[in-house]
């Protein structure tokens, strides 16, 4: 143990300690009384009465599944409990602070105006950032010091990938179907049958909206990243472990000091991630989109130059360097495509298409998001080809590390969006006035890009962390068994391929079935409080939100086991049943059609947003015209496309690799 490797828990503390203050300066400002405060508390919380009950049921699993880990080891079933406690209470914090920040943000806007509704919005979501990041620094970077520097114990490890990633599966299938149901059952009775505008305090369901923002977008991202930021960690440790002395010697002095680089590599993204905030900060009175660009940009391009530091000091050719290069680099060309096919020409090509009704809106959208694909797809393949040529299959690992290492900042601008949206829906119910509104929908607009890219960005650094994770089990079970290879030549391999392939077609159709029957269920609900209850769309009564966020929160818990349960025990049933070969075989497949899927559902669903909010802004006929609501369809089958059945795909990949490589030597 070393100073150096002290510092990296360390900085986790500290920036656990950042995001405290950052915390204390929000809450100083106005939270609003009277019909503000009373909306606000409804959102607050409807969401943490969700993930109360969600919480109930992990807890179940988790000690289920760390209790059969004990069998196998008894550290790398501590380690799997702290991963799981670490991502539960980086999203229970990111949720808790969205939750007091969207009242504040509206606030801001009709107080100070713009400039001070994108700090508060923005610095709201930087605390989920900097929780991320620092929980899984200190979980990390704390597992190292007592079980990193023998390559015979850091195995353990894995036990920490693995609890966070069962967290992620909840919080991101149990968010995503709770948003999504609430979210198609608002907009298809509220603004296609009742014609009435969307965030109407007339609307049942507008409240668990507004809580699923938060549970799904909040909660359920920040697993989602917090789980491939960790993985990409361990997955290139666990590579480095297993090297051969002759690979050692080729890339660095030490062993030890290619362990710890991914450590040392993240440690420096969050002080990056810092610099990035302070950034957007400084830039806060410019455009919106030009601040939060310009504190992205600048801390990929300060964890760039400091990386070189980091890899000289360590002792490590600069190869492995150029593959921290590659990763974030290919983060940052993703994130571009994303914006461009979801924000771009493409997207106001499925605007135009709403001229001429409902099914060319339809053929549009998916036609674009699968044209999507082959940016992030090829980025990707180059992304893999160089690291590997360069540093081997350690060289894709820390490509991942190098594309999530500013996660701190990444992670801040995403959360900032579901802010934003929740600001401009209280500004809406609680009548703030129309100048309030059009400085929340401004900064909503903001959001639907960064959200957008969000996920393209998710997607990318899932499949590069699920390829180090794939990458390491190969290596895992090699060193039990000499002859082990995946080759296309085998049967099993080839077999594996197929089975792996159709588990995200399999948990796409189940988690879209989910949103739909909760979706038609919270449909009725809302038509029937607008039949029986009287004066309500007269705007002479308020609807019983409570019944529709019960509705939504029932059907999240009850539709998220089979998903899960999915992703945990097919690596289990397949590997012990058909063997290692075959796993591996299924870990490729399952990876290669669910990015496929994540990236054309996620494209297409964030196409169709934002053509619906392009003609909002008065293109084709603006609102109420018949190219608005042919694309509000859109935007209603777009909705579990992008943000519940796409993010799962995220989270199975990567729970089916991280499974299989803990079970790897039992095999």
């Amino acid at each position: 143990m070393n100073v150096i490797e002290l510092l990296v828990p360390a900085l986790g503390a500290g920036g656990l300690l950042v995001a405290g203050i950052i915390f204390r300066n929000i809450m100083k400002q106005s939270g609003g009384s009277g019909e503000v405060a009373d909306i606000a508390l409804q959102i607050h919380q409807g969401a943490m009465l969700f993930m109360r009950r969600e919480l109930v049921i992990l807890g179940g699993f988790t000690v289920l599944v760390g209790g059969l880990l004990i069998l196998k080891d008894p550290y790398e079933a501590l380690a799997f409990f702290l991963g799981a406690l670490c991502s539960s209470m980086a999203g229970v914090i990111g949720m808790f602070t969205a939750t007091k920040a969207n009242v504040r943000t509206a606030l801001a806007a009709n107080d100070h105006g713009a400039a001070h509704a994108l700090k508060t919005a923005f610095f709201g979501g930087s605390i989920m950032g900097l929780t991320v990041a620092s929980m899984g620094l200190l979980g990390v970077g704390g597992l190292f010091l007592f079980f990193g520097g023998s390559k015979t114990d850091i195995h353990v490890i894995h036990g920490f990938a693995m609890g966070g990633s069962l967290v992620a599966i909840f919080f991101r299938v149990g968010g995503g179907i709770f948003t999504k149901a609430a979210d198609v059952g608002a907009d298809l009775v509220g603004k296609v049958e009742a014609g009435i505008p969307e965030d109407d305090p007339r609307n049942p369901g507008v409240i668990a909206d507004n809580v699923g923002d938060n549970v799904g977008d909040v909660a359920g991202m920040g697993s989602d990243l917090f789980e491939s930021y960790c993985n990409a960690m361990i997955a290139s440790m666990a590579i480095a472990a297993t090297l051969a002395l002759g690979q050692v010697e080729a890339l660095a002095e030490t062993a030890h000091a290619l362990i710890f680089l991914p450590l040392a590599l993240a440690a420096t993204g969050l002080l990056c991630s810092f610099s990035g905030i302070g950034i957007v900060w400084l830039s806060a009175s410019k455009d919106p989109a030009k601040a939060l660009r310009t504190g992205t940009m600048g801390a990929a391009f300060i964890f760039i130059l400091a990386a070189i530091v980091v890899v000289t000091l360590l002792g490590i050719s600069m190869n492995v360097w150029l593959c921290v290069v590659a990763g974030s680099v290919g983060g940052i060309a993703i994130g571009l495509s994303t914006e461009f096919y979801t924000g771009g020409s493409p997207m106001r090509s499925i605007a135009k298409a709403g001229l001429t009704g409902v099914a060319t809106v339809m053929i549009r959208g998916v036609a674009v998001g699968l044209q999507s694909v082959a940016i992030p797809l090829a980025v990707v393949a180059l992304v893999l080809l160089g690291a590997s040529s360069m540093a081997g299959l350690y060289g894709v690992g820390i490509a991942a590390v190098g594309m999530l290492a500013t996660i701190g900042i990444t992670m801040s601008i995403d959360a900032y969006g579901p802010i934003a949206d929740n600001a401009g829906g209280i500004a809406q119910m609680a009548g703030l006035g129309q100048e309030v509104r059009e400085i929340t929908d401004s900064l909503d607009e903001v959001g639907n890009t960064t959200a957008a890219i969000g996920k393209g960005f998710a997607i990318g650094a899932a499949s590069l962390a699920a390829l180090a994770i794939i990458a390491a089990y190969v290596n895992v079970v090699r060193s039990y068994h000499v002859d082990f290879a995946l080759l296309l030549s085998d049967p099993k391999v080839l077999t594996g391929v197929f089975l792996g392939g159709l588990c995200p077609f399999l948990v796409a159709a189940i988690t879209m079935d989910a949103v739909g029957d909760a979706a038609q269920e919270m449909i009725e609900e809302i038509r029937r409080q607008f039949r029986e209850i009287p004066g309500l769309l007269d705007g002479n009564a308020k609807p019983d939100s409570n019944q529709c966020i019960d509705i939504a929160t029932n059907a999240a818990l009850k539709r998220m086991v089979l998903p899960a349960s999915i992703a945990i025990l097919a690596p289990v049933a397949i590997g012990f049943g058909l063997g290692p070969e075959t796993l591996g075989g299924a870990l490729v497949g399952a990876l290669l059609s669910g990015v496929l899927l994540a990236l054309m559902m996620a494209n297409s669903g964030g196409a169709w947003d934002n053509a619906k909010k392009f003609v909002e802004q008065g293109n084709y006929g603006g609102k109420n015209s018949d190219a608005h609501r042919a694309c509000v369809v859109g935007d209603t089958v777009g909705d579990p496309f992008k943000d519940t059945s796409g993010p799962s795909m995220n989270i199975l990949i990567n729970v089916m690799a991280i499974v299989s490589l803990v079970i790897a030597p039992l095999l």
